[in-house]
């Protein structure tokens, strides 16, 4: 990927927070070129029978063989008939089936029987972010923010008895601690939101997964900690402004040092977020729809989807210095005077070295990963 001067920006491609350089992101995929192995995607989103179908293009064009998604259930039927065999199912609470106590709580222990017994999945999704602070307000939903929780160990329990790997969203940026969560009298401190997961996570010694590299790339000592005290724990690499904005801090040899000694239980994931109202265009914002506003057309929702791995592959395979092809809100919340919408973090490209690659896309332990998911069930 090579950043365009402004002047030289086509003018037939509009900038988008998704394609700040109005990239032909078709030809970017020519230029990388097939990975070094396919690459499998143990973390997105993809909703939607159209979107979905885009989607599978984006798929074909960056060498990605194989998504494990966490799917409506009302669109699980519709995405299986897009991508087929290439897609495994996350069970995930009906998040939008009020109360949210009950969603999450007594409730998605239905949805995991039902998740596994009609589509074969094999992980489950505890989302624990200090964002349901917020949301949590009812009588006794304040207990449900923390994932050792008796509710979430109930999840756990019925996950493990049924050969399933949990997953969980634990912690939020460093950038949000910083500004949104930045009353600790109410949110607690980052640290704070670990110390049930670990307790969890030494009673429950089934596999577990923590996404966006456990919650904290911002710390990779933390993570060196959180690795060697919990070897039933691997991590994934989603969420991908967050992980360019933070893994490209790093030092490389820092970088490089880090993921040769937890080889195998760093876990390649985007974040891909698929929906149909992608498709079409907005006349304001979609209430209670945090992601629905992203695109507004097919060839925006193909560029959305297609920058998380134009920005992904690019940094771990690459050597390029430049800014992120992706708009990155974050550092306007954290320095708003310097940063504006359309600002993008430094993307420095880590060039790791192919049998790397072949690890973080499709290691032994990812193979493990994929038995463990199973082919999927005939329902």
């Amino acid at each position: 990927m090579h950043a365009p001067e402004s002047s030289s920006i086509p003018t037939t491609r509009p900038r988008t927070a998704a394609n700040r350089f109005a990239l032909d992101y078709r030809a970017e995929a020519k230029r990388l070129g097939p990975p070094v192995v396919p690459i499998i995607d143990i973390h997105a989103h993809i909703n939607g029978s159209i979107a979905s179908t885009i989607y599978r293009e984006v798929m074909d064009l960056y060498g990605v063989s194989t998504v494990v998604s966490q799917t409506r259930w009302e669109d699980a039927h519709a995405v299986r008939d897009a991508l087929g065999d290439r897609i495994r199912f996350v069970a995930i609470p009906r998040y939008d089936k009020p109360p949210r106590s009950e969603a999450i709580g007594k409730g998605f222990l239905d949805e995991i029987r039902r998740w596994h017994a009609e589509f074969g999945s094999r992980i489950i999704k505890l989302w624990a972010a200090p964002r349901l602070i917020d949301l949590m307000q009812g009588p006794g939903e304040a207990d449900l923010v923390w994932l050792d929780s008796p509710p979430r160990r109930a999840a756990v329990e019925l996950a493990q008895s049924l050969g399933m790997m949990v997953m969980v969203h634990v912690g939020d940026p460093d950038t949000w601690f910083a500004t949104k969560y930045a009353d600790a009298t109410k949110y607690r401190r980052k640290i704070d939101h670990y110390a049930g997961f670990e307790r969890m996570l030494d009673d429950y010694p089934g596999p577990w997964m923590a996404a966006h590299m456990g919650g904290w790339p911002e710390n990779l000592g933390f993570l060196d900690g959180l690795l060697s005290r919990h070897p039933n724990l691997v991590l994934d690499t989603s969420a991908t402004k967050w992980i360019v904005r933070e893994i490209s801090k790093h030092p490389r040899d820092r970088m490089i040092s880090f993921l040769a000694k937890w080889s195998g239980r760093i876990l390649f994931g985007s974040d891909i977020v698929t929906e149909e109202a992608h498709l079409t265009p907005k006349t304001g914002p979609t209430p209670g729809r945090i992601f629905a506003d992203l695109a507004s057309s097919p060839a925006e929702a193909f560029d959305l989807y297609a920058s998380r791995y134009v920005a992904l592959r690019t940094m771990w395979e690459t050597g390029y210095q430049g800014e992120s092809p992706i708009a990155d809100p974050d550092l306007m919340m954290v320095e708003p005077g310097k940063y504006d919408e359309m600002s993008a973090p430094p993307l420095r490209g880590l060039a790791l070295p192919a049998a790397m690659l072949r690890v973080l896309y499709d290691s032994a332990s990812m193979a493990t990963v994929m038995r463990h998911l199973g082919a999927r069930e005939a329902p």
